[in-house]
């Protein structure tokens, strides 16, 4: 979500996203099959099935990534586009977020550093302030307007309301 209300779309929670990774656990099972199938003791056997598809599944990955570039790509793109004066990010904490084992899927294929990467030298080749945030400023708990902060906020409110100018913030 950028300052304009511009909402960006998570890549990876897309339909065309989901059907390649649906193919690539499908090839990769596969491949396994294919694998214990050829077991000779307890060495494994590598048979030209076996290559073939490990290369489709080589494939796979490479498509996958270009479809994350390209779109990591435009929406950088559209938000230097904007022509804002200053552009800032929040320094996140990607290695202790890593550590959640439920999200650290979900955290590594968001690529936060090449997304921040690419935003910086596009905003230096348009000329564009760049500035990243530190992680303890409370930039969520801030009101963009007045600049009230909320001691108590959640991390279940979703919606930031501000009780002095009454301002209401995805």
């Amino acid at each position: 979500i950028v300052s304009n209300g511009a909402v960006y779309p998570n890549i990876n929670k897309t339909p065309k996203v989901k059907k390649l990774k649906k193919k690539l656990r499908r090839m990769q099972r596969q491949v396994s099959r294919k694998y214990e199938m050829n077991k000779v003791g307890d060495k494994f056997v590598k048979t030209k099935n076996i290559s073939k598809i490990e290369t489709k599944i080589k494939k796979q990955y490479i498509k996958l990534t270009n479809v994350r570039n390209d779109h990591r790509q435009k929406v950088t793109t559209e938000i230097v586009k904007t022509k804002p004066s200053r552009i800032v990010v929040e320094d996140l904490n990607v290695k202790g977020m890593m550590k959640n084992k439920h999200l650290a899927k979900a955290i590594s294929e968001q690529n936060f550093y090449a997304f921040t990467e690419t935003l910086r030298y596009k905003c230096e080749a348009q000329g564009i302030e760049f500035v990243k945030a530190s992680r303890w400023f409370p930039s969520s708990k801030t009101c963009s307007g007045c600049g009230n902060i909320k001691k108590d906020l959640k991390l279940k409110d979703r919606v930031y309301n501000c009780d002095c100018c009454g301002k209401s913030i995805d």
